[in-house]
């Protein structure tokens, strides 16, 4: 058996943070009264967060933005886009979102069933990006943690994925060899070219079906074919 350890991102590879968010803003769409904003529909206005969020996430992987610029930025953007006046902008709202957002709990299909059988063969450990509330949260209420020997979460080392600092620290608090290593998430550049560079075997979470560089060598579907594969 080649590998010992699994080291698993967590947003948009088990948590799924696109349904989380929506069912998010569509609460949030409600109780502010955005259409009274001119805001007139939640899905015009949930596709335009999306596409800025993801953007600043990349961003961020990469070191360009802070944590607050994200969050500063992510939501008045959006409503600038959608042509709100600066001056009836709601206040509040990041923060609620903040507050709401983690505590939603779906996961891909077959998170908790591919995990407990690959605990039975590995040990299996969390990289993520994300920030540190939030992703605590997230786990504890989606009952990860049972699987997980250490959860590793860059706003505490100090270093986002790509960065090869963090894969080195998460291999130390794991007492684990590179070549006995796998990464496995959906961000090319943070997840799987993160790790590849750091000379760590990746493999690629692609639910939607995107083309798949060339650069890449291994890609899932879906979280069960990991059965198969491991």
């Amino acid at each position: 058996m080649k590998y010992k350890h699994i080291f698993f991102d967590l947003d948009h590879t088990i948590w799924d943070f696109d349904r989380n968010a929506e069912e998010t803003l569509y609460e949030l769409y409600h109780s502010y009264q955005l259409k009274n904003l001119g805001l007139l529909s939640p899905d015009v206005f949930i596709e335009t967060y999306t596409e800025n969020n993801h953007r600043l996430w990349a961003d961020y992987h990469l070191g360009k933005i802070s944590k607050e610029e994200l969050r500063q930025t992510r939501f008045s953007k959006t409503f600038l886009d959608l042509g709100m006046h600066p001056d009836v902008i709601p206040q509040g709202f990041e923060d609620d979102y903040v507050r709401i957002c983690p505590t939603k709990t779906n996961l891909f299909p077959e998170a908790h069933e591919t995990l407990s059988y690959l605990q039975e063969k590995y040990v299996l450990h969390i990289i993520s990006n994300g920030f540190k509330e939030s992703t605590e949260l997230k786990i504890e209420l989606t009952d990860l943690a049972k699987y997980f020997q250490n959860i590793i979460i860059s706003e505490v080392v100090g270093y986002n994925k790509p960065d090869s600092t963090i894969f080195r620290h998460a291999l130390d608090e794991a007492q684990a060899v590179l070549e006995h290593s796998l990464m496995i998430g959906d961000s090319l550049e943070a997840d799987v070219r993160g790790a590849l560079a750091f000379g760590m075997d990746a493999i690629y979470f692609n639910p939607e079906r995107k083309e798949k560089p060339a650069d890449i060598p291994h890609q899932i579907h879906h979280l069960n074919e990991l059965k198969e594969l491991l």
